[in-house]
């Protein structure tokens, strides 16, 4: 199956890549992106995270034997406490691309596909336990609303919830297809791709991976050190923009004849975010929805 990396140029661009760095790449993938942060390091490192053990296996395949890089099976949300068992502080830059990989999409049994009639799975790491037909079978009516609406912002959260009750157990995708269709017959989009998202968020906690590596790794930083983040919703955009702002303002009291030291930590390096240009939308129309945002870590 081919791999196609989002926003690869760009987001290389702006890792601006020291040959004697070191760097992660959060979400490996099909290797797209590490292999092009391997070709600009000489003496520098590539730590490279994944859950997915196809993706890992895909990855190797494509780097090759180098020397540069290594593969860290875990969710990025636990990159400080990888690196500092590796005895790592500080990086030079963090990749991340928040999207799912060509091949898990392709791959019918992961169940992420609403367009395929295949198991309730979702999951990226396929050693865990929780799945999403584990998800749609167990939760209350009210959690299940609660999570359609937060992380799919499907606004038939809870007339949906109210018919997986009814319909249970649901074994596959188009058991839960069929509901949304009914109740989301007037939409112009799938009927389900709200409730896909939020599921599949569910299932990986991956809001709660992003708030988490971006709280950890601002310290890691070294000065001049780039956070590059490639989202593919708003819910995850939303996220890295206030978290950007946030470490990026300085704080004065208003009124006061004073000049008070910026201890901002970073410079947001993208005040609007990046998109993919009209010739890669051509190439692959699964970029649609990306978006780039950059931000450097102040001396």
């Amino acid at each position: 199956m081919e791999h196609y990396s989002v926003l690869k140029q760009e987001a290389i661009l702006n890792l601006n890549i020291k040959p004697d760095g070191i760097y992660v790449d959060g979400t490996l993938g099909g290797a797209g992106h590490a292999q092009e942060i391997l070709k600009l390091l000489n003496k520098g490192f590539l730590y490279a995270f994944d859950q997915d053990d196809y993706a890992i296996e895909y990855a190797k395949k494509r780097l090759g034997e180098s020397q540069k890089y290594e593969i860290i099976k875990s969710n990025f949300m636990f990159l400080k406490q990888e690196l500092q068992n590796r005895g790592v502080d500080k990086i030079d830059g963090l990749l991340l691309d928040l999207g799912l990989s060509s091949f898990q999409i392709d791959d019918v049994e992961r169940g992420f596909t609403y367009l395929k009639d295949t198991s309730l799975d979702m999951r990226m790491d396929q050693s865990q336990e929780l799945t999403a037909k584990e998800i749609l079978n167990t939760y209350t009516k009210e959690q299940l609303a609660k999570m359609f609406f937060l992380y799919g912002e499907e606004k038939n959260s809870f007339k949906i919830a109210d018919e997986i009750i009814k319909n249970r157990p649901l074994e596959t995708t188009m058991d839960l297809v069929k509901i949304t269709d009914r109740v989301n017959y007037k939409d112009k989009g799938h009927s389900a791709k709200r409730v896909f998202q939020a599921l599949r968020i569910e299932v990986n906690k991956e809001l709660e991976a992003l708030e988490k590596i971006l709280e950890d790794v601002v310290d890691m930083l070294n000065p001049d050190g780039r956070i590059v983040i490639i989202t593919f919703h708003s819910l995850e955009d939303r996220i890295v923009k206030h978290f950007f702002k946030s470490q990026s303002m300085q704080e004065q009291p208003k009124g006061l004849p004073v000049m008070i030291k910026d201890e901002s930590k970073l410079e947001v390096l993208t005040k609007k975010p990046q998109y993919p240009s009209q010739e890669e939308l051509a190439l692959n129309s699964r970029s649609k929805s990306a978006k780039l945002r950059v931000a450097r870590r102040k001396s």
